[in-house]
């Protein structure tokens, strides 16, 4: 059973400016790094297994055709044996993992506030709002899938307006449709904030990939903690979870 305590006079919040707010992830996310890290494992284990049984190497694809032009990268890519059994399975893997990453904004939350963090605490996602977190995380990236195969440029003007999602389902217990729309309407009216935060966050997100691949273990998990940062600039530092 869970409870809010009253707020905790420790721990920091950004301004409602790009900057401060990647510039508090950035603080953040030197404090949790080794949780982080233990998300992208887990991920990449699930993600290596789907691949072993489906006949689909996602890394081999990039390798071979990372020096043709997009539209022969898509056409090849989209050809190779057990591309779709692969990228269902992994669809799935992703919304069966969401809440792990509502863990990790729980643990950015405690790290903040200066209290002691425990291994368990990143399975809170499993243990609170189960249900709402995986119907969210279903319905946004049938959006974010949608919206990348249009020529991938909607994802980049779509994705920021589910910044703030995870973090309302963790710290209002709010329903998926709620946090949706919570988040919609907030993120429009601050649009340019959130487009410039998402568009650094998803860069820096993604730019282990020059590391020869592996570095992307430790920037991915990012944007998962600037989503936290966001929700601290626009709705406050949140208020700590305990249990009973």
């Amino acid at each position: 059973m869970s409870e809010f305590n009253e707020f905790d006079q420790q721990g920091s919040a950004p301004n409602r400016d790009t900057g401060s707010i990647i510039s508090h992830a950035f603080e953040m996310y030197k404090g949790v790094i080794l949780y982080a890290v233990v998300v992208m494992i887990i991920y990449i284990i699930g993600d290596s297994i789907i691949q072993s049984f489906s006949g689909f190497s996602s890394y081999m694809s990039y390798k071979d055709f990372k020096d043709f032009d997009e539209d022969t990268y898509r056409e090849i890519l989209f050809n190779q044996p057990g591309m779709t059994l692969y990228y269902s399975f992994t669809g799935l893997l992703s919304v069966l993992l969401s809440p792990l990453y509502v863990g990790l904004i729980y643990i950015v939350n405690k790290f903040n506030t200066k209290i002691p963090v425990e291994f368990s605490d990143l399975f809170i996602g499993y243990r609170q709002n189960f249900g709402n977190i995986l119907l969210y995380s279903l319905i946004t990236n049938i959006i974010l899938w949608i919206s990348a195969l249009m020529c991938v440029i909607p994802v980049i003007f779509v994705f920021p307006l589910f910044l703030l999602g995870y973090p309302i389902l963790l710290f209002e217990n709010a329903s998926a449709m709620d946090a949706i729309s919570k988040s919609y309407n907030i993120a429009k009216e601050n649009y340019s904030v959130f487009l410039g935060t998402g568009i650094l966050a998803a860069l820096i997100s993604i730019s282990g990939l020059l590391l020869c691949c592996i570095g992307i273990v430790f920037t991915y998990p990012f944007v998962y903690i600037a989503m936290y940062s966001v929700y601290c600039a626009y709705l406050g530092k949140p208020r700590q979870i305990t249990y009973k």
